[in-house]
């Protein structure tokens, strides 16, 4: 399936018949599943295009919300460890609802992010959180790390 992100060589190998991808920001392989190679692709999409850190990129950070264990698939934070950016990652058949909304702004209520993005590797939307009106403001794109 053609994704909606420039075309980037990941890290791939194959052991005992299953494939895994080398994830820069958490130094190790992963299992090669559809939504991490959303993520992957996402993850090299942020720092080559739009200079985001890696080593300011969290993936698969865990939160804790009214005593449930979540894990948020990419926070961005700035150099002195404010968080900036959540990203929500689907497999590119998983269509983008608002229950994919209501799970980032879940999210959200712990990590307190001014910018939420949800994909799917197709489908991209962004939105910074007005503290001002209490709402979401859907931007056209996503915005460069120093823009944050």
């Amino acid at each position: 399936m053609n994704l909606n992100l420039p075309k980037y060589n990941l890290r791939v190998r194959l052991t005992d018949g299953k494939k895994s991808v080398f994830d820069p920001c958490r130094k190790k392989w992963v299992p090669l599943t559809p939504e991490e190679r959303v993520r992957q692709l996402f993850i090299r999409y942020l720092n080559e295009e739009k200079q985001y850190p890696l080593s300011l990129i969290a993936v698969e950070m865990s939160l804790r919300i009214n005593r449930n264990a979540f894990r948020s698939d990419l926070v961005i934070f700035s150099s002195q460890g404010t968080p900036l950016l959540a990203v929500e990652c689907k497999a590119p058949k998983v269509k983008i609802t608002q229950e994919t909304f209501d799970q980032i702004a879940r999210y959200n209520m712990q990590l307190k992010v001014k910018y939420l993005v949800v994909t799917n590797g197709i489908q991209h939307y962004c939105c910074r959180f007005s503290t001002e009106a209490n709402s979401y403001e859907f931007l056209p794109i996503i915005p460069d790390y120093q823009s944050l």
